[in-house]
């Protein structure tokens, strides 16, 4: 859903009938955190995560853009030390820079709750891969439940403090596209009272060197069972009572496609995917003839209920890519491997009409440029017309990925590389690429640029460091990047207004790369999406 209908749902609320109101997935998980009580949120976005924090900074919640998802996940872990309720937003490939923390607070465990609200991308409509959230869930030994629809987005962010909060470990809400950008009813409860922040000082639970680790781990996997146990007696699972020919294991949106595909079947629905309910699973699956395990992604549970010992049937491979649908899960349920129809080609995605970025591209095509690129908008100079990217990988990755190919290849090609990051992904991931630059210099030297338009653009236009706002439009010290990059002992800092002056900046970047030198071009113009809505 795009960002400015989210908007008016939010700000409609009050016209809704009764308590009850039609809530977008992201805006239930912020309602349902501000009714929890939540002190403070932080993350970094990322579709389909974005909304949340705005949301949540809408209904009243203290919230902030951090500058990426490791910082947001350490600030809402001190929240926690204080004993007040965080959470954490991102989108599954933000969990990865945030793993760190993921880890270890596992072990060091929580005074209050957090909660680490993570928004997987099945299908990759707008991420780079389409990884499955619930696997960190088990490597790192944290709770994981899966909501299937706004209600128990709602209920669930607010399960996930409680359950937080009891056994002092962070958990995690694992979305998925289509919750959170799916609109369903929400009954909201009685909001829940914040509990008074205080700091309680407990070294050896906070500490993680190997000596207080060793216990702690001990400590996390008996959570763990006890949580287990809770699980299987009284967890957010539930049985749909049906035929006994066929039954179903489904969790998250799966369970609605399930629903609408064979109506008549007995459905298992698992709200807590970890730690599962394996006992009361089997006596599902031996209950019926046939059982099948649904899900999108990974085949985390059919893999999980088979070793458990499980006898159960699930999607063939070709089935593992891609979101499921209605159609698809009754082509699993048929055994259908025929070929998918081939859905009809969409237009591809383009940098905006008057989009800054576009002359910044133009011209290093011309130089005939070997372009090191990062995520962002501007990744989309990698589509025709400009086709002028020839690598993206992850956030900051531009510059590394760069200067990995000038210390190899041949001189004159070497002399062609240029990296290219944006100004959000430049604080996000960029600044310790930086480093490297100024630290390990090729011989050939090396040249980035810097594309600042003022904004993080594509998960729909938050603020960041750079931009001297915060989350909440507040005024904030904008970050400079051009003292940054000489703090840095890079000499070689140039300005450019890519547009305004675009042959200025063409003459400096054919310089640049001439010769053996670092060189930072910072090409300064705001998106102008971004400059509309503010003027």
């Amino acid at each position: 859903m795009k960002k400015e209908n989210q908007k008016s749902v939010i700000s409609h609320r009050q016209s809704a009938i009764g308590n009850r109101q039609f809530l977008m997935g992201n805006a239930a998980v912020a309602l349902g955190a501000l009714h929890a009580g939540a002190a403070y949120g932080a993350g970094y976005p990322g579709t389909p995560s974005s909304e949340i924090l705005d949301d949540f900074n809408r209904l009243g919640g203290a919230a902030e853009w951090a500058p990426n998802e490791k910082v947001a996940a350490e600030v809402a872990l001190g929240v926690s030390f204080a004993g007040a309720r965080a959470f954490s937003t991102m989108k599954h490939v933000g969990l990865n820079v945030a793993a760190d923390v993921l880890f270890t607070a596992a072990y060091s465990g929580v005074d209050g709750a957090l909660v680490f609200v993570v928004a997987d991308d099945p299908g990759m409509a707008s991420s780079q891969n389409e990884q499955d959230s619930r696997r960190y869930a088990v490597a790192a030994g944290i709770p994981c439940l899966e909501p299937a629809d706004s209600q128990e987005a709602y209920d669930f962010t607010q399960l996930a403090f409680e359950v937080s909060e009891r056994w002092k470990i962070p958990v995690i809400l694992k979305l998925t596209t289509r919750v959170c950008h799916s609109g369903t009813i929400v009954t909201p409860r009685t909001p829940a009272g914040k509990p008074a922040p205080h700091f309680e000082r407990n070294i050896p639970y906070r500490v993680m060197v190997p000596a207080h680790a060793r216990p702690a781990h001990r400590r996390l996997r008996a959570k763990l069972a006890e949580i287990a146990e809770w699980n299987e007696a009284e967890g957010p699972n539930k049985i749909i009572a049906g035929e006994k020919d066929t039954g179903i294991i489904a969790s998250g949106v799966a369970f609605q496609h399930v629903r609408e595909a064979a109506p008549a079947a007995a459905v298992f629905k698992i709200g807590m995917s970890y730690p599962l309910p394996v006992n009361a699973i089997l006596k599902f699956a031996g209950a019926v003839e046939t059982a099948w395990v649904i899900e999108e992604n990974d085949p985390f549970l059919a893999d999980a209920v088979r070793a458990a010992g499980g006898n159960i049937e699930s999607a063939p491979e070709m089935y593992r890519f891609g979101e499921l649908t209605v159609d698809r899960v009754r082509r699993i349920l048929n055994n259908d491997i025929s070929p998918e129809p081939v859905p009809p080609r969409g237009i591809p995605p383009q940098l905006c009409a008057g989009c800054p970025h576009t002359k910044s591209f133009e011209v290093l095509k011309k130089l005939g440029c070997i372009v090191a690129g990062d995520i962002g908008c501007y990744t989309l100079a990698a589509m025709q017309p400009l086709a002028a990217m020839d690598t993206q990988i992850c956030m900051g990755a531009g510059i590394g990925v760069g200067l990995g190919m000038r210390h190899v290849l041949p001189r004159e090609e070497a002399k062609k590389v240029v990296s290219v990051i944006g100004d959000s992904t430049f604080v996000h991931s960029g600044l310790t690429g930086l480093a490297e630059m100024a630290y390990n210099v090729p011989d050939t030297g090396h040249v980035l640029l810097i594309l600042d338009n003022s904004i993080t653009a594509m998960t729909g236009q938050q603020e960041h460091p750079g931009t001297g706002r915060r989350l909440n439009q507040e005024p904030a010290s904008p970050l400079d990047y051009e003292k940054v990059v000489r703090a840095m002992n890079i000499e070689n800092v140039f300005t450019f207004d890519p547009v305004r002056e675009t042959e200025a900046y063409e003459t400096a970047l054919k310089e640049a790369l001439e010769k053996d030198e670092l060189t930072v071009f910072i090409l300064k113009r705001p998106c102008i999406l971004s400059a509309a809505r503010k003027s």
